[in-house]
């Protein structure tokens, strides 16, 4: 049943150092229906190390579109129900993460399920209070598919789903994910780059907000 059901949707750009070991896991849990990958405009070896650890599917996209975008081009590759979207950049991901995650909206328990990463003790603690910004999240498709698709691009995508479900009362779920990390940017891109990019994320995010809240009042959302 749980095979038949997920879908798991990783959108990757240059994240060839963990992009396999993800995918792996993925593909040897037996949780899911397909494992798609949207390699983001990638110019490294991303789509072919996701190809090589057993992805079901791995769509190349020419250029760069933004994490939004490539994660609607991945939920067209599949018909699944439910849909587990994961960021690309993720360390120490196991099997016991994805079914903490996936059981709750399978059993019908909440209508989305978010991950917490593990950040120590008091950080993880402290996330109960900011807003939902993590990648590992499931839910039903329709989630998705009811918000107009001028909101999920780039960075919006995530508030957008959190924003959705406060609106029509929707149970949402948090799961501590022991040992999960994340490949920081600066490791990616060097620490100026790295902060600037830190510094655009949440310009972009509080941006979203007021572009959400506008959404509301011209009935969006409804």
């Amino acid at each position: 049943m749980i095979k038949l059901a997920a879908a798991a949707i990783v959108a990757a750009y240059n994240e060839e150092p963990t992009i396999g070991q993800i995918v792996k896991t993925l593909a040897g849990s037996n949780l899911f229906r397909d494992v798609v990958v949207i390699s983001d405009g990638s110019t490294d070896a991303t789509a072919e190390k996701a190809v090589a650890a057993g992805a079901t599917l791995v769509h190349q996209l020419p250029w760069k579109h933004g994490k939004g975008a490539a994660m609607m081009h991945g939920v067209a590759h599949t018909d699944a129900p439910i849909l587990f979207f994961l960021d690309a950049d993720l360390k120490g991901l196991e099997q016991r993460h994805l079914e903490s995650l996936l059981l709750p909206v399978l059993k019908g328990e909440c209508d989305m399920s978010v991950g917490l990463r593990d950040r120590g003790a008091w950080l993880t603690a402290l996330t109960k209070f900011l807003p939902l910004i993590s990648g590992e999240r499931v839910l039903n498709r329709k989630i998705f598919e009811d918000i107009p698709d001028k909101y999920l691009r780039g960075f919006m995508v995530e508030t957008a789903l959190n924003y959705y479900c406060r609106i029509h009362k929707l149970k949402v779920c948090r799961r501590k994910m022991h040992g999960l990390n994340m490949r920081k940017k600066m490791q990616k891109v060097g620490i100026i780059k790295g902060v600037k990019e830190y510094v655009v994320m949440a310009v972009q995010m509080l941006r979203a907000v007021l572009i959400l809240r506008y959404g509301k009042l011209k009935g969006d959302f409804s």
